[in-house]
């Protein structure tokens, strides 16, 4: 049984699990109660690796009629720290609503669309804390998005369209990297591996993939479009690139800032 299979049985009877595979480990504890009522704690161990393949999880519901999420790191209930791919159907939106602790989206496919303007597949979206709006989509789309992981001090925002960012300079395996974001002690890339290639990331800070196309083998996984890998400080990344090549984003980063966006729920 799969750990995303055996993780969803046993959440939907409100059981605790712990799975162990080689490196990377899954936790998930949550409780047979409605979202709005129990804290949901999902990869929250930041100390541990963690990798999801999120093209096999569930999707599950969200308040919003239309709107499903699929679940990569939770703290909290439905106001949370998290990370998750969310899936719009044609039409479908979230009433106006505020991102006290911001919100990080990059548009997986489809349009997605709220009052300042639409963002076909590729973009790449930072509203920081404060920011507020009515997302959703009259066509459809996906979206990666995180929530409440924000410096406190980070307060501008950015957007960059499909083929924006800024070209960094050529590295072995690499056949074409864009910088999107690069400020409070972050660096956002998407980055095309060429196939075959062998990566290795240093990682002094904290490192967040996911891959948009192609994939790449670890020494005890394979990754394919859609799985997310989280590492802590301390643990470097060493990739075989799959034949097809691959695209990935990429994020160097704390992967809880000192001065994060804080929220009670989160905190206890």
């Amino acid at each position: 049984m799969t750990g995303a299979v055996c993780a969803n049985r046993f959440a939907a009877r409100g059981y605790e699990l712990v799975l162990a595979r080689g490196t990377f480990g899954y936790k998930l504890s949550m409780a047979a109660w409605p979202m709005e009522v129990y804290s949901m704690l999902l990869n929250h161990d930041l100390t541990r690796p963690a990798l999801v393949h999120a093209g096999a999880v569930d999707w599950e519901p969200s308040p919003a009629a239309g709107v499903e999420r699929r679940m990569l790191f939770r703290v909290g209930a439905e106001k949370a720290r998290a990370t998750s791919i969310v899936r719009y159907a044609p039409n479908s939106h979230f009433a106006r609503h505020q991102h006290p602790g911001g919100e990080e989206v990059l548009v997986l496919d489809g349009v997605f669309q709220d009052e300042t303007g639409s963002f076909p597949a590729g973009s790449y979206v930072r509203n920081p804390p404060g920011s507020a709006h009515a997302p959703g989509s009259a066509n459809g789309c996906v979206i990666f998005v995180k929530l409440w992981q924000f410096s406190a001090n980070d307060h501008a925002r950015i957007v960059r369209l499909p083929g924006e960012g800024v070209a960094s300079p050529p590295r072995p395996g690499i056949a074409a990297s864009a910088l999107l974001f690069e400020g409070v002690g972050e660096r956002v890339m998407v980055e095309d591996w060429q196939p075959g290639a062998e990566i290795a990331l240093a990682n002094q800070t904290g490192l967040e993939l996911l891959v948009l196309a192609g994939g790449f083998t670890l020494p005890d996984a394979t990754l394919t479009p859609w799985s997310w890998l989280r590492l802590p400080a301390g643990w470097p990344l060493r990739a075989r690139v799959n034949a097809e090549g691959a695209r990935v984003w990429i994020k160097a980063a704390p992967l809880l800032h000192p001065d994060v966006c804080a929220f009670a729920e989160a905190a206890s």
